[in-house]
């Protein structure tokens, strides 16, 4: 059992009884479950923590705890837990039609999601392609550029290009499109398709290099790859505007347009993947033009278009890019789509996730509350093991490391997001451990208060992490 400390505010509602067994819980999920990045040479050691309900910013644990829920379950819980709204919704629409088959029939919810969505994008990409979820939102928009350069006569153009630290799903595809090397330990990518450009994180820029200079040389790169390539060989260039679970990386200033500008120069398209940044993560509905000035030929979304309530995905491409393919031979048919493709149950819930957000004024709320959060938690910065706080909106990454100087990250325990976590967790907090970082992305609705205990109980979990990382002999306060 997980020390707990006996803050009153962590206390259950007297009117919020638990409704699981915790102890049944984690022994079937020890003998059964088997969860996304599973150590599978451990399965059944240790079970996960058991969840029993939420409300809000909040997640209470099976042991009546409550917990500040800093990674916005995964990054996707924009308005809350525990919306009637969103609730109603699904239960009216299951109960008025709860499936159509996408291959010969639609439904009312779909088309007008399609629709409120096409308003909402950049530029001409006014058509509407649902998945599931993130990751076959991204292979249908990798697929969808390898179909289209067949169309075109040119079946050569299907190199992708992308980057290292960026995640973009766990199909094959997708996959093998993410930089993150732990997430491909003994798994096979698509090497011969798939190629990576530097991460483009200032933090870890060369030494002696200006952030200006580190702009500079990542479009040097990757023009040189594109010609050591040829352009020819080139279908896309796939991108976070916020590279998301690589550590919450902004690029440097006029690094998109300058992207866009290279893409546009070789007939690559550009795919922003805005799975984690739109729906108001960022305080826009999506990121790309409204944030960074530039206009993909193709987006993707998940995860904020439900609140996470239910799975739903997609893809939104260019009118100019169909164009193409209603002037070309007769009976050409995209055979990609999904069981679950516009589901009717998941489009009424993102309707009235849109609808609470549009109500609310979230997109307002992050543009307001968005800076104070990145203020508050880059105070961080004054901690002997802290290299780096950095973020935008409502996403911020603590990074971790050994020596300030060096931008080093922790090699002696790349296990100290964890450690971090640990101690949170028992002060009423989650957040993300990833190696040596911490990722928060709370619930869109937070509000000040709720900021600041989040970023005072961070701040004491990175304290407690020093004392014993110290005691352990594995790092000295000298060395940062």
């Amino acid at each position: 059992m997980r020390e707990r400390s006996a803050m009153k505010s962590m206390t259950r509602p007297n009117d919020r009884p638990i409704t699981v067994d915790g102890d049944a819980v984690a022994d079937a999920a020890k003998r059964h479950l088997m969860q996304p990045w599973d150590l599978v040479d451990h399965l059944g050691d240790e079970a996960r923590p058991v969840m029993d309900s939420a409300d809000g910013v909040y997640i209470y644990d099976a042991d009546g705890n409550r917990l500040i829920d800093g990674p916005g379950g995964m990054w996707c819980v924009q308005i809350g837990y525990r919306r009637r709204e969103i609730a109603d919704a699904i239960s009216r629409q299951a109960l008025q039609l709860g499936y159509n088959s996408p291959w010969f029939s639609t439904s009312a919810p779909a088309a007008e999601l399609a629709e409120r969505i096409a308003a909402m994008t950049p530029g001409d990409l006014n058509r509407i392609f649902f998945t599931t979820g993130g990751s076959t939102a991204v292979d249908t928009a990798l697929r969808f550029v390898h179909f289209l350069n067949n169309l075109r006569g040119r079946p050569e153009k299907k190199r992708i290009l992308s980057r290292a630290d960026a995640y973009h799903g766990s199909t094959y595809l997708s996959a093998s499109c993410s930089g993150k090397l732990r997430d491909k330990d003994y798994l096979d990518t698509a090497q011969d398709m798939v190629v990576h450009l530097s991460s483009p994180n200032p933090y870890r820029r060369p030494e002696g290099m200006s952030v200006e200079q580190f702009c500079d040389h990542l479009i040097d790169e990757m023009e040189a790859k594109i010609e050591e390539l040829g352009p020819e060989t080139i279908g896309c260039f796939i991108a976070e505007p916020i590279l998301a679970s690589g550590g919450v990386i902004v690029p440097p200033p006029g690094y998109h347009k300058r992207v866009e500008a290279v893409c546009r120069k070789h007939d690559i398209l550009m795919i922003a993947d805005e799975v984690v940044t739109a729906f108001g993560r960022l305080g826009h509905w999506f990121a790309s033009e409204e944030v960074f000035g530039v206009t993909p030929d193709i987006v993707t979304f998940a995860k904020g278009v439900t609140s996470g309530y239910v799975p739903l995905g997609g893809v939104a491409i260019s009118e100019a890019l169909l164009n193409e393919i209603e002037r070309s031979e007769e009976g050409v048919m995209f055979a990609n789509g999904y069981t679950y493709s516009g589901h009717p149950v998941a489009c009424a819930a993102a309707l009235a996730n849109i609808d609470v957000m549009a109500k609310e004024g979230l997109l307002e709320h992050v543009r307001e509350v968005g800076p104070y959060f990145q203020r508050r938690l880059r105070e961080l910065e004054d901690l002997p093991l802290v290299g780096e706080v950095r973020g935008m909106g409502m996403m911020a990454c603590v990074d971790a490391v050994a020596d300030k100087r060096s931008r080093n990250p922790l090699s002696l325990d790349k296990a100290v997001g964890q450690r971090i976590d640990r101690h949170t967790e028992a002060m009423g907090l989650i957040v993300r451990p990833m190696y040596n970082m911490c990722v928060m992305s709370p619930p869109l609705v937070i509000e000040r208060a709720q900021i600041d205990v989040m970023v005072d109980i961070l701040r004491e979990g990175v304290l407690r992490t020093q004392k014993e990382l110290e005691a352990e002999g594995l790092w000295t306060p000298a060395a940062a």
